[in-house]
């Protein structure tokens, strides 16, 4: 237990015994529990146990969740199960503390306790189904008769689903597909119509429905009828009744932070085309500021923002500046060298294969991972959620530089033009099976088959007995003297 000895003039102080000890921490319990109420964070407080043994100077004891129990007697500092790290103490030493800044100050709720919730029944779902694919035409027609006559919410779906060929033919669905809300992608925007998303396939899907809600996303069901299917964790065999969960309110949600990426380009002498006013991903396509020649364009991007050399075979060469800083200049040669800038979700999209760490979708953090860098020294690193990245054409570059968002939007950046990358105050509400935990390690082993190895055989039990006994013969044989290697290495 630490202790802090009184002040002493002329000579140094005497160590307390143990009983003076307790008898000084006892009776300084109530001027200590004043002073903790003004250094325990608001957020974590109810899930802590502050006692009378647990002095706010000092580095804080805590308890394992898997520890033996402690005793009746004592009272320890104690945390729920929580996705967060405990909230540090934040005094070093017996004068040494962080200075307060109330304002500066950010309480987000613990991601293992968020669960979904409605303020209102939802009316409206949006029905995202993989194009192309014959396979999900039964499990599309099945789940929006069931949303509609069963329970008698409005489907949205994009009308070129509808344009499919056996959807057409299709004489008993039509009745159901009369009654379809439709919509184009690019021109109409249903930001604000759509309660709850649906999506039938991979994780494309997910991608696509992210790409729609350039704010607020609503909350996404995505069932696994696609290929890899790790943003996926529904399976569709048992549609009815998780659905209806979901519908209840009774689901956990994992946010998936997105990035917020701007694009600023120069104008060059070209026009912008605008379809009715709305770009290419659902909100006011280009900020054109005529003083200064700029064309301003905004993306949610939810797995990764992509920045390669594109068709040239010259090297690729960017600069990259964290908060204004230039930290590093990315330099590539390869077809598609460049450089990844990603979420946690997208670490094990693009950036796993080129080598980055994977991280589960709570851990607040961008990654910026190097693609073919020609540098034996480039390492992926991970950089904190709230910096702001900007990426730029480096002057000595001698050829341009692509980009891409999800894997679309895909255009030229050159010389003058920056993207500004941060995270994104919408992120997407992604509903979980079970919980952020269980379903993120179920994908990892099912869909990526993370750590899956042979395992080692064991040793039978007259196998065992050899090797036991042979240890035995080494260990006497060192306890005698040292051992002699022969020339062939054996001793």
């Amino acid at each position: 237990m630490p202790w802090w000895p009184p002040r002493f003039s002329g000579r140094s102080p005497p160590r307390p015994s143990t009983t003076e000890m307790e008898q000084e921490t006892v009776s300084g319990s109530a001027e200590l529990r004043a002073e903790a109420a003004s250094y325990r964070c608001s957020a974590c407080h109810g899930d802590e146990d502050w006692g009378l043994g647990h002095p706010i100077r000092g580095r804080a004891k805590s308890r394992s969740l898997s520890a033996a129990p402690a005793l009746a007697s004592t009272r320890e500092f104690r945390r729920t199960r929580s996705l967060h790290g405990p909230c540090p103490v934040t005094t070093f030493g017996p004068k040494a503390c962080v200075l307060q800044n109330p304002q500066t100050i950010m309480h987000i709720q613990d991601p293992a306790s968020q669960r979904l919730t409605w303020n209102k029944s939802p009316k409206s779902v949006l029905v995202i189904k993989k194009i192309r694919d014959a396979s999900l035409l039964q499990p599309f027609k099945e789940l929006c008769v069931y949303l509609m006559e069963e329970n008698n919410m409005i489907v949205y779906v994009e009308k070129k689903v509808l344009e499919d060929p056996a959807i057409v033919s299709d004489d008993r669905f039509g009745p159901v597909k009369r009654k379809f809300c439709t919509f184009r992608e690019d021109y109409d925007d249903i930001s604000n119509q759509i309660d709850l998303i649906i999506c039938l396939g991979g994780d494309g899907t997910l991608l696509y429905a992210s790409s729609l809600f350039q704010g607020s996303v609503p909350p996404v069901m995505a069932f696994h009828l696609g290929s890899l299917g790790f943003l996926t964790p529904f399976n569709f065999e048992n549609f009815q009744s998780q659905v209806t969960q979901v519908i209840q309110g009774n689901a956990a949600v994992v946010l998936r932070s997105r990035l917020k990426v701007r694009v600023v380009k120069e104008l060059r002498g070209k026009k912008v085309a605008v379809p009715n006013g709305i770009s290419e991903n659902g909100v006011l396509a280009a900020a054109l500021d005529a003083e200064v020649g700029k064309q301003v364009m905004q993306y949610q991007v939810l797995n990764e923002v992509v920045i390669d050399r594109g068709p040239s075979s010259y090297l690729s060469n960017v600069d990259v500046y964290l908060d204004g800083h230039l930290i590093t200049t990315v330099q590539g040669d390869a077809c598609p060298a460049g450089v990844i800038v990603s979420t946690p979700t997208g670490s094990t999209a693009y950036a796993a294969a080129a080598g980055a760490s994977m991280i589960h979708p709570n851990v607040p953090a961008i990654m910026l991972t190097p693609i073919c860098p020609h540098s034996l020294s480039f390492r992926p690193i991970v950089v904190p959620a709230g910096v702001e990245l900007k990426i730029m054409l480096s002057p000595e570059a001698r050829n341009t530089v692509w980009v891409s968002f999800d894997g679309r939007k895909r255009q030229e950046v050159r010389h003058g033009d920056s993207i500004s990358i941060t995270t994104s105050r919408y992120p997407l509400p992604s509903i979980c099976v079970r919980d952020p935990v269980s379903d993120w390690f179920e994908s990892l082993a099912q869909c990526l088959h993370w750590n899956v190895r042979k395992k080692q055989a064991h040793f039978a039990e007259d196998e065992e007995d050899a090797h036991e006994e042979d240890g035995a013969g080494r260990a006497g044989s060192q306890a005698c003297g040292p051992a002699v290697c022969t020339r062939d290495g054996r001793t």
